[in-house]
């Protein structure tokens, strides 16, 4: 045997044209998916055919790979182990192949970004109309959230998540804007009152999420011993503004969303009298997203739609 063929026996290539390639497409929807069902889905196959392929897969590596826990299933060890390498391959595969890069002018995919309800109020607007410009053959979807979990930043479909700063996920994340803190009030209020009297006079329209603590910014109001009276409670953010200038009262809310509610609705807007810290919205990308392309083009946009 000759110095080129003990190479290539040794490395196991003599041995891959007995093994189908092509599961290993399948193999990895189902690690990241974590789901026969939502693997299928990605890959464009039925869920017969996924199970079948998982089956070939099963017999192929010796290992169950997924197996049923509770309601839902689990990685084995093994397939823990084969996510990044199998990744790595077909992201090597593609490279190889040279697919045609990103061409937002002829792409026909859905972009989705998953964010709050005030996030979208505040860039939604201008994120669709340079998505409308160029990438005319897309569709925006804007999926909104309260509280994301872990999967939201996984899940098959998603390819951005926004979310601020204070709430925690172990995906990298990257800072989009900084927004700052403003009273809004009702423009019914007397005008000699200034932001300090109408922030400690009236009574605040705060938004209630379920949790025991207060929504920003009003654990800093309380650490720095700013009395204020909580008068109504509300789960939709967006509703805010609309319930302050109808019913009276006062209300904290991000800068850049009252800016947009008050071009809506006749809102007071003031500043406030003091500094506070400012809220961060930072960009989640779905760590499955492989097209490199695509991504560098949606997070540009991301900050045009906000600095531009």
């Amino acid at each position: 045997m000759g110095v080129d063929e003990e190479s290539r026996a040794g490395s196991g290539l003599d041995r891959l044209s007995n093994v189908d390639l092509n599961l290993l497409v399948p193999l990895l929807a189902v690690l990241e998916e974590r789901s026969v069902t939502r693997a299928a889905e990605r890959v464009g196959l039925t869920q017969p055919a996924m199970s079948h392929a998982l089956r070939r897969l099963r017999r192929l590596l010796g290992d169950d790979l997924v197996v049923r826990q509770g309601r839902g299933v689990t990685l084995t060890p093994r397939a823990l182990q084969l996510i990044a390498p199998v990744r790595q391959a077909l992201q090597q595969v593609a490279d190889v192949v040279r697919f045609p890069g990103f061409d937002p002018a002829a792409d026909r995919r859905t972009i989705t970004v998953e964010l709050t309800t005030s996030t979208a109020f505040a860039i939604g607007p201008r994120l669709g109309r340079l998505v409308a410009e160029r990438a005319p053959h897309t569709t925006l979807r804007l999926r909104t959230l309260t509280v994301p979990t872990e999967d939201t930043f996984t899940e098959h479909g998603v390819d951005v998540v926004l979310v601020s700063e204070g709430l925690a996920t172990s995906y990298p994340r990257e800072r989009l804007y900084n927004d700052r803190c403003v009273l809004v009030a009702s423009p019914e209020l007397p005008r000699e009152l200034g932001a300090m009297d109408l922030l400690t006079t009236q009574p605040h329209v705060v938004v209630d999420t379920g949790r025991r603590e207060r929504v920003f910014p009003y654990p800093q109001l309380d650490e720095m011993g700013i009395e204020y009276r909580v008068g109504q409670l509300v789960s939709d953010y967006v509703l805010v503004p609309y319930l302050v200038t109808r019913a009276g009262g006062v209300a904290l809310m991000r800068g850049r969303v009252a800016a947009e509610m008050a071009s809506v609705v006749d809102l007071r807007v003031e500043e406030l009298p003091f500094r506070l810290a400012p809220l961060g919205i930072d960009m989640v990308w779905n760590p499955h997203l492989s097209d490199q392309g695509f991504m560098e083009w949606l997070r540009q946009l991301l900050f045009e739609a906000v600095h531009g």
